[in-house]
């Protein structure tokens, strides 16, 4: 009564093979009709990854036209302030000693002196490792030059920007990303 089953994928066989012995439809066979119908698991995992393709696309894009780019970096620079004199009365060095050219203008750089903002007495001066600004006091604001000699010639009567001493606090800060650039303390 046991014949052999033909060619065919083993569920085939066996399903074929109970109902042969039995008469009788088993459970089985219903579990085939899955197995047989295998297109539509296909087009809804290509579906899903087509969405998914097209979500990655639309924000890569969109960082692109909004400019979520990284922020843009100050120049990384080594300032070193030390107290000077200029004639007779004191004034304030600031050298480059290293790193990226820092433009003094007030569109790239401030110069915080005590609080407050210094005025540039040059509209473009940049600075290179190994240069130099001055920064002098008139009474009522800070101005920066690129030579003492150059700062002096704007103001008529100088004064001493600190007493023996005293301490003078100086930030220079990069305008467009709002890092700091240094952060000094200078005593005189």
């Amino acid at each position: 009564m046991d014949e052999e089953i033909g060619e065919g994928r083993p569920e085939e066989k066996i399903s074929k093979h109970i109902i042969q012995k039995t008469g009788e439809k088993h459970a089985m066979c219903k579990a085939n009709q899955f197995l047989e119908e295998e297109g539509a698991v296909s087009p809804v995992i290509g579906v899903i990854l087509m969405v998914a393709i097209t979500v990655i696309l639309a924000a890569v894009i969109a960082a692109f036209v909004f400019g979520m780019g990284p922020p843009e970096q100050a120049p990384q620079a080594s300032i070193r302030g030390s107290a000077d004199t200029v004639g007779t009365f004191s004034v304030l060095k600031l050298e480059h000693q290293g790193g990226d050219e820092i433009t003094l203008a007030d569109t790239n750089t401030r110069v915080v002196v005590d609080g407050e903002t210094a005025v540039l007495s040059v509209t473009d001066a940049t600075y290179e490792a190994g240069e130099s600004a001055y920064i002098m006091y008139n009474g009522t604001s800070y101005i920066v030059g690129s030579t003492a000699d150059d700062t002096d010639t704007i103001y008529d009567t100088p004064e001493n920007i600190a007493s023996s001493g005293e301490t003078v606090t100086v930030k220079v800060i990069d305008v467009a990303s709002q890092q700091m650039i240094a952060d000094l303390s200078v005593r005189f």
